[in-house]
């Protein structure tokens, strides 16, 4: 499935400008490339959270698209509504049969506040894609950690000072959790590479069920680095294997990206101010930690995928 960046620039713009979004963010990044892979008739559906709030501010909408505000928490239970309604209609043919369902949410009400909806959604088997656009903290309500939040970074609810050094817990494994349901496909993408998501995006429109992309999606505001900074970020992040690209299509594990040598998770860590009181500490324990986890869950990818370590190339660079 070659896709060309020509035929994405020609399909419509289905997230307007003029919306409320930061400048840099990578939210509505992540879902306007989303939303230029489709190639069908769809209903959005948004969480409560930054997108929400910057898309939707009432009497004004960005989308191009039939959308449902839900709240917080049900999003994924909307999505179901949606697409029982979307069923019935395109039976009596009063719309394209084709017609699909989007739901969108961050990692608030994903990993956290709309598990429970979730889960229930992909348990019962509803066809909708649902994507999470993870930037790793509340970020719409004054950065406050979520179940997404890395080790060691400082949030305003896990501040680092001298008693703590920010975040003491690894973030929820929420992609392992979606794939636990044995939905037909589950993948994680980066909005830096344009091809490989928009690839998942179509892969995933074209299932029977339930389908879930979990987008990594820096947050300048919250990860405190240069707004210009945010898809170099991104693109990092999937190089030292902090947020590694793969898919589990109809159960089979693939790796989407393999880099040739990792850098050191520390030089990724040194461009965010969420985690420089790591680096003004005589101990070396919390890098040490975060490294070595990096480490043994990009092993456990690869004996998933069926992949070797590469032999000049998976150990991390100096």
């Amino acid at each position: 499935m070659a896709l060309k960046l020509r035929e994405l620039t020609q399909t419509p713009e289905l997230i307007a400008c003029g919306h409320r979004a930061c400048a840099g963010c990578l939210g509505v990044n992540a879902v306007r490339q989303v939303l230029h892979a489709v190639d069908r008739p769809v209903v959005t559906t948004s969480a409560t959270g930054c997108l929400e709030v910057t898309t939707t501010i009432y009497p004004y909408t960005a989308w191009e698209t039939p959308f449902i505000h839900s709240a917080f928490e049900n999003v994924a239970a909307t999505a179901s509504g949606i697409e029982a309604a979307l069923k019935v209609l395109g039976d009596e043919g009063s719309i394209p049969k084709k017609a699909k369902t989007i739901a969108f949410a961050g990692d608030g009400g994903t990993y956290d506040i709309g598990l429970q909806a979730l889960s229930g959604a992909l348990e019962r088997g509803h066809d909708f894609l649902y994507v999470c656009y993870n930037n790793e903290a509340y970020m719409n309500t004054g950065i406050q950690r979520s179940g997404a939040t890395p080790y060691g970074a400082s949030t305003t609810t896990s501040p680092a000072g001298r008693a703590s050094l920010g975040k003491t817990q690894r973030p929820k494994n929420l992609t392992d959790i979606v794939v636990a349901h044995n939905i037909p496909y589950v993948a994680q993408a980066s909005p830096h590479n344009w091809r490989d998501l928009a690839t998942k995006v179509k892969k995933a429109m074209d299932k029977e069920g339930p389908a879930f992309i979990n987008i990594l999606a820096p947050c300048h505001r919250g990860w405190r680095y240069p707004m210009e900074e945010g898809i170099s970020i991104s693109k990092m992040a999937v190089d030292t294997c902090v947020w590694p690209l793969f898919e589990v299509d109809e159960g089979e594990w693939k790796l989407s990206y393999n880099p040739r040598k990792k850098p050191a998770v520390a030089d990724w860590l040194k461009r965010q101010r969420r985690f420089e009181h790591l680096f003004k500490s005589d101990d070396p324990a919390p890098l040490e930690t975060i490294q070595q986890a990096v480490d043994a869950d990009w092993l456990r990818l690869l004996g998933r995928c069926g992949e070797a370590p590469k032999a000049d190339g998976n150990a991390t660079a100096a």
